[in-house]
């Protein structure tokens, strides 16, 4: 275990590991900056948005400079949550294979030391906030209290996964507040559809933890779905991509769009096609691989603003 302390069972050898100084690594791995994957799922709304205010207003492109800060605040904000997540868990993380490793469980960082680095990364993320409109700046704002309750849900409720996508698909109503000042109807049906694709995609990150979730008495949308999860998968991917498909309809998009959109729809088919529940790698691979349907739909969107 000494060679593994503060990793998890799908974080090992990444540049971490090889390129940071050892005494930063624990705090790396807080952050998750070892498994990217989560800020680009935060980050992939905001551009969502972001693209479709640039269509809305007919505008060729983004706000570049708006990318490049939702890509700063994505990954300093999901690391302050996934601290946050680990202050609140660090005891479920404990009894929980694929968990215990992870740096305040293991030990390799004190609760102290945590919530100091969860601060540290707050501060960032508030500066960051406060380049856009006031507007803005309080949507932004609005988000915390949900962020504040996700860690908990999971010993209430067998749907945890609804309030992590109402937290990471909020940035799917910032893109448009930044651009534009307001919110409309296009950016409240992609910020209803995207919370459906987090659903759906962190219930296949989650059958890789069942097992541990029923010793440990959490709850998934895993547990509630078994064997079902192909069908609930079929569902909430739907709603996802018909919301997606109405907000760019609002929003004025084109053949470009429609495009980008059935690509990530596709996407979506094969992950529902392939995934095999009882397989942790096939679960893994499965979500990672929902960075790249994000990225698709986005290259759609900025397609249809360009031409």
């Amino acid at each position: 275990m000494s060679t593994l302390q503060g990793r998890v069972a799908d974080s090992i050898g990444n540049w971490v590991d090889h390129g940071a100084p050892e005494w930063l690594r624990p705090y790396l791995r807080l952050s998750r900056f070892d498994r990217p994957i989560g800020a680009w799922l935060l980050l992939i709304p905001c551009w969502w948005s972001a693209g479709l205010a640039a269509v809305h207003a007919g505008w060729p492109l983004p706000n570049v400079w708006h990318l490049v800060l939702f890509f700063v605040g994505a990954f300093v904000m999901r690391g302050a949550g996934c601290t946050w997540n680990d202050i609140a868990d660090h005891d479920i993380d404990k009894r929980v294979e694929r968990t215990r490793s992870r740096p305040i469980a293991s030990g390799a960082v004190t609760m102290s030391q945590a919530l100091a680095y969860a601060v540290l990364q707050s501060l960032i993320g508030f500066l960051v906030l406060v380049q856009f409109n006031g507007f803005a700046i309080w949507t932004g704002i609005a988000s915390l209290g949900i962020v504040a309750a996700y860690p908990f849900m999971k010993r209430f409720t067998y749907w945890p996964q609804s309030v992590l996508g109402l937290a990471f698909s909020w940035g799917a109503l910032m893109g448009w507040a930044c651009a534009l000042g307001r919110l409309d109807v296009a950016p409240v049906l992609l910020y209803l559809g995207s919370i459906a694709w987090v659903i759906g995609y962190d219930t296949i990150y989650a059958h890789q933890d069942r097992a541990d979730d029923l010793f440990a008495g959490v709850k998934s949308t895993a547990l509630l779905f078994g064997e079902r999860t192909k069908p609930a998968l079929m569902a909430l991917y739907g709603i996802a991509v018909v919301l997606i498909g109405l907000a760019g309809l609002f929003a004025g998009a084109g053949v470009w769009f429609a495009l980008g959109l059935a690509a990530f729809a596709g996407h979506l088919g094969w992950q529902i096609a392939t995934v095999d529940i009882s397989d942790n790698p096939n679960c893994l691979k499965r979500f990672r691989s929902n960075r790249d349907a994000g990225l698709l739909l986005f290259a759609g969107i900025v397609l249809d603003a360009l031409l």
